[in-house]
């Protein structure tokens, strides 16, 4: 049953983003649009409650409870992100905005915005490994289970610590050699 949760809470979320940008931006409904983003969080409720929910009646703690604070995790640490993102591009095709100002591919700013990604990534981690802990203490049977995504979920993101600060080393180096 909570896989079942997991799945609809994830169509629920590009369900409510999708619809509250045509809503806002092809429809000219900015308020009616705003209710519907305003409810992509609230997702993440209904997903939490379930895991809750389905630990308090006796489940065993299993992946699908790492499943859904992984996704509780992302979305709190990448979700404002990604509605700006969305928001930014919707208002371009949908909206008549100009296009959204192209990432930096090099350089200090780069650099800064590949650190500010993995600090969002550990922010996510920092939750959702919560939320597991969280979730096998509740169940009284430990959190072994639950936890285990959250060894290959921290070599994920040691290596994104690897790869987004290298971005930072390698501006450094190129300063030295041009001076």
């Amino acid at each position: 049953m909570l896989i079942a949760v997991i799945a609809a809470c994830e169509i629920g979320f590009w369900v409510l983003l999708a619809g509250g940008l045509v809503t806002r931006y092809l429809l000219r409904r900015p308020k009616a649009g705003l209710v519907l983003l305003a409810g992509v969080p609230l997702v993440d409720v209904v997903m939490l409650v379930a895991s809750v929910l389905d630990i308090h009646r006796g489940a065993e703690p299993a992946f699908k409870h790492s499943l859904a604070a992984i996704f509780i995790g992302v979305s709190v640490g990448f979700g404002h992100q990604t509605l700006k993102w969305a928001d930014q591009w919707a208002a371009h095709f949908l909206g008549g905005a100009p296009r959204p100002v192209k990432p930096p591919k090099k350089g200090p700013e780069r650099a800064r915005r590949e650190r500010a990604g993995w600090f969002r990534h550990l922010l996510a981690y920092v939750v959702g490994v919560g939320i597991m802990i969280g979730l096998g203490l509740l169940s009284g049977r430990g959190y072994d289970a639950v936890l285990a995504a959250a060894g290959t979920w921290t070599l994920v993101l040691a290596i994104d610590a690897v790869v987004s600060f290298s971005y930072s080393f390698d501006g450094a180096s190129r300063e030295k050699q041009s001076a």
